[in-house]
């Protein structure tokens, strides 16, 4: 009897546990939808802002969210998934460079994001890109050693990198071992195997990778205020090396820097709302994209 009843407690608290975030969840996307709704409309999400954005729209900041986060995707997935392999396929858990590389995954993954903007401003802006404005520069101009697009999205892929490591390596785990020795009986090389039998099997975690990198890459706001958001910028960003508005940054200058918050509060909404259905329509496409392969296979 007392057992039963333990097992009804712990039961009971941990469905009122999730039931208690589900909750929370709702509320703020209740609240989120009632005061961004309202706001919506064809000309907040395709005109540029004005009057001191407290009017217009945000297209150039959904536009510069879009572009810098398909960006950082091509940037991080090759380097996260080509480490994964690497520490899942090549080496064994007592290896010591192995066992140094995971040590330095679990520190980044543990770095403030701000500490990654620091970074970003050091290395990409002020080191390589100044190094090839004195490379390639005519008459000392800048052109690279600036905040830019490409340095805001090499930073976000170093922030993402160790959350897409342990996704793909994890599903590459998860491919039973009969599936390589099998490969190797019928005469297969190593990378043969990672790559026509263990690869395809892990598909589906590999794009789960995916889309927890764009989750966090499209939320970050703080590595962007030292390597490429700008505070307001009407025009849209047409090559690497241009600055852009993102929604983060659009968001939390509108809710800090302005003078009026009761006249920018529907702006904050609408904003808010639109950032959180990129996310979501990015992360439908990439887990519609492995439903899609993992149905073919």
């Amino acid at each position: 009897m007392k057992k039963k009843l333990l097992g009804y407690f712990y039961t009971g608290t941990t469905a009122f546990a999730a039931l208690l975030i589900i909750l929370i969840i709702a509320v703020i996307l209740f609240d989120i939808f009632r005061g961004g709704l309202a706001k919506l409309s064809w000309e907040f999400l395709t005109a540029p802002p004005c009057e001191g954005m407290t009017a217009g729209g945000i297209f150039p900041a959904i536009y510069g969210t879009f572009i810098l986060v398909i960006l950082m995707s091509i940037l991080v997935l090759p380097f996260g998934i080509i480490t994964a392999i690497y520490l899942s396929e090549y080496t064994s858990s007592q290896n010591r460079f192995a066992r140094m590389v995971r040590f330095a995954i679990s520190n980044l993954a543990s770095v403030p994001s701000i500490v990654f903007g620091l970074f970003g401003l050091g290395f990409f802006v002020q080191f390589v890109g100044a190094g090839l404005d004195r490379l390639l520069a005519p008459d000392d101009e800048v052109i690279w050693g600036k905040p830019a697009l490409i340095w805001a999205a090499a930073t976000l892929a170093i922030l993402t990198l160790p959350v897409v490591i342990v996704a793909v390596e994890e599903a590459l785990r998860s491919v039973p071992k009969e599936y390589r020795e099998a490969s190797h009986a019928l005469g297969a090389t190593k990378w043969q195997t990672v790559w026509h039998t263990v690869l395809p099997n892990a598909v589906s975690g590999i794009l789960t990778g995916a889309i927890l990198a764009i989750s966090r890459g499209a939320g970050e706001v703080a590595p962007l205020l030292f390597t490429g958001a700008a505070f307001f910028l009407p025009k849209l960003p047409n090559s690497l090396d241009d600055q852009f508005m993102h929604l983060g940054y659009h968001l939390y200058v509108m809710s800090t820097q302005s003078v009026n918050v009761e006249l920018t509060l529907p702006i904050q909404y609408g904003t808010t709302l639109v950032l959180l259905s990129l996310t979501f329509a990015l992360n439908l496409t990439a887990v519609l994209i492995r439903y899609r392969l993992r149905k073919k296979l």
